[in-house]
């Protein structure tokens, strides 16, 4: 008999339109829905303290990286902590991806086999086999609240053939992935494939959703694909998984793509662009994007976004970030890091705002108008 999760639970508290709020339960707590995680991919959000992400963001989950941390520092590490939560000192939910994406990109390093990847690590070229079992026992073994199945992530292009047999492999991983789980306080999510293809969109969310997953994942865009081939891969995909499920967009994360996900029904985002984007100095804000480090803000007395409540623009200048940018300040990557998550957190609590009081329309056409009279006004 399957492994049930015993410590995970999905509310859908409102509809407006395709766009939902809702409440997810798991052992480290709740998560109101929509949410956008921060990337932690080493057991570490790039420049911030635990603190930080909960005290000053309001982050209420986190991404860890399954591929990375079992890498470095390694699983016997972590397990003399007693799990992920402890080694990093972080009390809220975790999600660790499978570490799929590493393993692939990794093209000239890797071999696919039914029994999994065997591939050389980035590190020291050492030889290492994910299987679907592997993946899932070092996800138990960091006591990940959201666990994600084995997949595999095929490249765009890629011939329908190609991928007709990728999705076959990834749906008899997930089955193998429910096969080997052991732990009842940790959800396990599958993730659906097939490019930007209607029809083998179709197919794998109806082979995939038939299997007793605790939530879905949309895997394979961002990418390279155009923008609005994703939003309309988005639209089309979302409708067919379970409506009583998690929806979780993965590896998309620009504010614009927040918005319109949202409106299509996406329920969970994660990105690296607000952390990475950031240590190069630029800075998202209501106003379009600021790059601090352009020669317009060297006597700018102004914070990033006068809109924003974050400890950054509450303290600082646009003039100082830009000194703190230009001397390579270790200052810059946190004071901007913490201004962006704040930002898209904000972000995605007010469209949850929006769509429990049922005018998430008006927020959208708001959030465009905001950002068109910025650049009209050339701020």
């Amino acid at each position: 008999m399957a492994i049930k999760c015993e410590t995970f639970s999905f509310e859908v508290q409102a509809r407006d339109g395709k766009a939902r709020a809702g409440r997810i339960e798991t052992a480290h707590g709740s998560i109101e829905t929509p949410i956008f995680m921060p990337v932690g991919t080493q057991g570490s959000v790039k420049s911030l303290t635990p603190e930080d992400l909960t005290e000053e963001i309001g982050a209420q989950i986190i991404l860890g990286n399954t591929y990375h941390l079992y890498l470095r520092p390694g699983l016997e590490v972590i397990k003399k902590h007693g799990g992920l939560h402890q080694f990093m000192n972080w009390k809220r939910p975790i999600l660790t991806d499978s570490g799929g994406y590493q393993v692939f990109s990794l093209k000239d390093l890797r071999t696919i086999k039914e029994e999994g990847v065997l591939f050389h690590d980035h590190i020291g070229g050492a030889k290492h086999l994910f299987t679907p079992e592997k993946v899932i026992e070092i996800q138990e073994t960091l006591g990940s609240d959201i666990m994600m199945a084995f997949d595999e992530c095929p490249e765009l292009p890629s011939t329908d053939e190609y991928m007709q047999k990728s999705m076959a492999r990834t749906t008899r991983w997930a089955q193998r992935c429910l096969d080997a789980r052991t732990r009842t306080d940790c959800a396990l999510f599958g993730i659906i494939q097939g490019g930007t293809s209607e029809k083998l969109r179709q197919q794998h969310a109806e082979e995939l959703c038939k299997l007793p997953f605790d939530g879905f994942a949309i895997g394979g865009l961002s990418v390279g694909e155009a923008k609005e081939k994703m939003y309309e891969t988005v639209e089309f995909t979302t409708p067919l998984m379970p409506e009583d499920k998690p929806k979780y967009l993965m590896g998309v994360g620009k504010p614009d793509d927040l918005i319109e996900c949202i409106a299509r029904g996406i329920d969970m985002f994660d990105c690296v662009i607000p952390t990475r984007n950031a240590r190069n100095g630029q800075c998202f804000s209501s106003r379009g994007v600021v790059n601090i480090r352009n020669a317009v803000y060297a006597e700018d007395m102004a914070p990033i976004d006068p809109d924003c409540g974050c400890y950054t623009c509450k303290n600082y200048t646009r003039s100082y970030l830009r000194h703190l940018y230009k001397a390579q300040e270790i200052l810059s990557s946190r004071l901007c890091t913490l201004h962006n998550l704040h930002y898209f957190l904000s972000l995605v609590g007010q469209a949850r705002a929006a769509i429990l009081e049922g005018r998430f329309e008006q927020f959208r056409r708001d959030y465009y108008a905001a950002q068109q009279a910025s650049v009209a006004a050339g701020v």
